[in-house]
């Protein structure tokens, strides 16, 4: 399997500023900040890396979820937000079989990484040796209802020349969420009317302290492709592995995570109650997103 590369299918074109390309075509795209201002051009990619044994759910990855399987769901999200091109890094050519039959690109990458993080950054190598993107999205597999604007939002950040890394946060709103370790929480001061700030920690605990918003982290991330070669070759962190928290490596490090904050959750899956309630979702009666 090392070395192999799933093409994609030639019969799946989409339309980029007019004109019909292969969706796997590296092209430059210009992003905008929140306030609608473009960014500078940034030669962008979508990767979502896909693992397919999972501890909580097995097979997760090909998880059927109204007709289709979740990757191929959290795949259309990507295309959707029409940022670059979409590629799914996974260590199983059932995943990728499952990719191409819907029309996408995968990469196959070896089974033995630690993080979803080493196996993108594999297959960027692979799929793009010489470099021509220089900003990398990092989507999670098991996010099948992510909304296709906070795929957008993630890059906004990267306007400013000195974010090295990008990721997106939501306002906290149900009490029991500011208590609980699995809600991470980004500690971002966004000033009111801001709604891009420095992230200064990431914690399981309910921080910061005091009156005020309290933020859920998004585990969406916009590398600089520079920034995430760096990140993947440090050493795991003190504080990274206390709070089982992959990016306090980067703080500790001393590289710099800015926070754009959008509207809405999505359900992440990581067990069999997430996928009923994705299923509930994106079912016939709660297609919003299909």
């Amino acid at each position: 399997m090392d070395g192999a590369r799933y093409r994609l299918c030639p019969r799946r074109r989409k339309i980029y500023n007019g004109h019909g390309i292969d969706a796997a075509f590296p092209f430059t795209v210009a992003p905008c900040d929140i306030s609608g201002r473009p960014m500078s051009d940034a030669r962008a990619v979508v990767l979502i890396p896909a693992r397919l044994a999972s501890t909580r759910l097995d097979r997760k990855p090909l998880a059927d979820i109204a007709g289709a399987p979740m990757i191929v769901h959290v795949w259309r999200r990507a295309m959707e937000a029409d940022v670059g091109p979409v590629i799914v890094a996974c260590d199983d050519p059932a995943i990728a079989d499952a990719v191409t039959a819907a029309g996408g690109e995968a990469v196959a990458t070896r089974a033995d990484h630690a993080s979803g993080s080493d196996r993108i950054f594999e297959a960027l190598q692979r799929r793009d040796p010489d470099g021509q993107w220089d900003t990398v999205i990092n989507l999670q597999g098991d996010l099948p209802t992510v909304d296709r604007a906070t795929v957008r939002a993630v890059l906004t950040p990267l306007a400013d020349p000195a974010v090295d890394i990008a990721t997106v946060v939501a306002e906290i709103t149900e009490a029991e969420e500011r208590t609980d370790p699995s809600v991470v929480k980004a500690a971002v001061g966004l000033a009111p009317g801001r709604r891009i700030g420095r992230a200064l920690y990431f914690t399981r605990a309910t921080a910061p302290w005091g009156d005020g918003p309290l933020y859920h982290h998004i585990g969406l991330y916009a590398y600089r492709r520079a920034a995430l070669e760096r990140f993947v070759a440090l050493p795991p962190g003190i504080l990274e592995r206390r709070e089982k928290l992959e990016q306090l490596r980067a703080l500790e490090a001393g590289m710099r995570i800015d926070a754009a904050l959008v509207d809405t959750v999505p359900l992440g899956v990581d067990t069999p109650a997430d996928l009923e309630r994705a299923r509930a979702l994106l079912g016939p009666r709660g297609a919003a997103l299909t």
